[in-house]
């Protein structure tokens, strides 16, 4: 049951789109639907208008961005596809494993790339795989189009009205890796992962066991130049404060940390053998 009324329009363009967002006070973005319809039948949220923007082809798909070196992918892909498609496994194995992790069949299926970054109040496998990718996310609003790094937006940074209509990730290649304990009932992150191995040193992320995903920059300056070894690993995720980790359902801070630990050196051990 659905507690609220609305108004449904399915626009032909963006720009159409963008319009009515703006134009509409309480309208909401309808894409795959697997956050918004629930959050509609549980009056966790309301809506006057939904915008039903699952036709607009020009926010699908899966393709090296013309500037070079990096991965354009349409908000409008579906985990399912983001999963399997081959230049997302080529360069960016962190992010095809993370949208494999989501779910059942039938949530990959219907579940958006850009609903997967958004969804508010939930720890979604998405966000930590592009904080880790130093991914960048597309927004187009009324004042035009504009970037912001996957980190800002995952701390709640969009300009108001903003639709995300890409995500701009680095080509990497294997040399790199996702891993995720995920709660039984709902398959959301306890906690989740993702790592990128880069000349520069590790770049690592976390969500779920913190309260929302983060690059955790201490654990990576304290393994910058390796082991990675799991005894190093969870040394480095000791010495963060414990007040990172946030507790809940039953588990303590000092499990979580040593769950994110665990889960790091695991994903930091894939992404060397890749790299081997």
């Amino acid at each position: 049951m659905i507690l609220t009324e609305f108004d449904y329009v399915r626009p032909a363009g963006l720009d159409e789109a963008l319009a009515l967002l703006t134009g509409v006070r309480g309208a909401r973005v309808l894409a795959g639907g697997q956050s918004l319809l629930p959050d509609l039948r549980a009056g966790a949220d309301r809506a006057r208008l939904l915008v039903d923007i699952r036709r607009l082809d020009e926010l699908r798909g899966v393709r090296p961005d013309p500037g070079g070196g990096h991965l354009r992918i349409g908000a409008l892909t579906t985990l399912a596809e983001l999963a399997m498609d081959p230049l997302v496994l080529a360069e960016a194995p962190e992010l095809a494993a993370a949208a494999r992790s989501n779910g059942d069949p039938q949530v990959r299926n219907l579940g958006t790339v850009g609903g997967n970054l958004a969804a508010a109040g939930r720890a979604t496998d998405l966000p930590v795989a592009a904080i880790a990718a130093d991914a960048v996310v597309e927004l187009a609003g009324p004042e035009g189009r504009s970037a912001l790094p996957a980190e800002e937006y995952a701390a709640g940074r969009a300009p108001a009205a903003a639709v995300l209509t890409a995500l701009l990730v680095p080509a990497a290649g294997r040399a790199a890796a996702f891993a995720k304990t995920a709660d039984r009932a709902t398959r959301y992150p306890v906690c989740a992962t993702a790592v990128r191995i880069t000349p520069d040193g590790p770049r690592i992320a976390v969500t779920g066991a913190t309260s929302r995903a983060l690059r955790l920059r201490g654990v990576e300056d304290r393994l910058r130049g390796g082991p990675y070894g799991t005894a190093a690993v969870l040394a480095a995720f000791r010495a963060e404060p414990r007040e990172l980790f946030v507790p809940g359902r039953g588990t303590s801070a000092e499990y979580l940390g040593h769950l994110a630990g665990v889960l790091t050196a695991r994903a930091l051990q894939r992404a060397e053998q890749a790299l081997a």
